[in-house]
């Protein structure tokens, strides 16, 4: 059985264009909130989740960005260089496809991220995670348990956790930008820009998309008015798990 994964696809080079005036000077996944970058935070989980080695993607500012993570040790942190030509999400998976290696990978949004309550989700997504009939798992978030998240729901989920769209439905799920993904789904994709979402859809035409909703708080900042409010959210997901902070310093 899986107990760890070792590797991780950091997604970091978006443009932030919904936070600016901010974003102006600086890429998103730098913005702080409550003392702490966003990319940080989601590298502070994947160390805590027991992650050796994280590519990090990198196109707006990426000099700052690669100035930011020169330090970190754990994970050890690799830039995968997109400042050329933005790949979008499957794209920049893709790219670094070679540092990522052959074993099953996470892949985290650096513009999003959760406070655990309990064992820490991704722990949790590595004991959900079934190779023989998966080929993706979506960490997903209760809308009642998500701050910032302005959009509808994104799946449904049947008992056994295979999912499908939820087209709006909202008795759904958010995706809360963290996944297990399995190299063999890139095989034949193309080298340029493309997204994340087209493997979505040929996962659920194969039955081999499945979910996991997550235990905790699930935030989102779009939005330089978003920020007050999630540091709010934190401060009150952190009140009720105290256990989390010691986790996440």
């Amino acid at each position: 059985m899986t107990t760890r994964l070792k590797t991780a696809m950091v997604l970091a080079a978006g443009l932030g264009k919904r936070m600016r005036p901010i974003t102006d000077t600086m890429p998103k996944p730098l913005v702080k909130i409550s003392g702490k970058t966003l990319l940080d935070w989601s590298l502070d989980s994947l160390a805590h989740a027991g992650v050796d080695k994280a590519m990090v993607n990198v196109h707006y500012f990426p000099e700052q960005i690669v100035a930011h993570v020169a330090a970190r040790r754990a994970p050890r942190v690799v830039i995968s260089d997109e400042s050329e030509r933005l790949l979008d999400s499957a794209g920049g998976i893709v790219h670094a496809l070679p540092e990522l290696g052959g074993a099953p990978f996470y892949i985290v949004n650096a513009d999003t991220f959760w406070i655990d309550s309990g064992v820490p989700n991704l722990a949790r997504l590595v004991l959900a995670w079934d190779a023989a009939k998966m080929d993706i798992l979506l960490m997903l978030a209760d809308p009642q348990s998500a701050t910032g998240h302005s959009g509808g729901t994104d799946f449904l989920m049947s008992p056994a956790g295979a999912l499908r769209r939820s087209k709006g439905d909202p008795t759904g799920l958010i995706y809360a930008g963290a996944a297990i993904v399995h190299p063999r789904l890139f095989k034949d994709a193309p080298a340029g820009p493309h997204s994340l979402n087209a493997y979505f859809d040929a996962a659920i035409a194969a039955s081999r998309l499945f979910g996991m909703t997550m235990h905790g708080h699930w935030i989102t900042v779009g939005t330089p008015d978003a920020i007050p409010l999630a540091e709010a959210a934190v401060a009150a997901a952190l009140a009720e798990s105290p256990s989390a902070l010691t986790e996440l310093k």
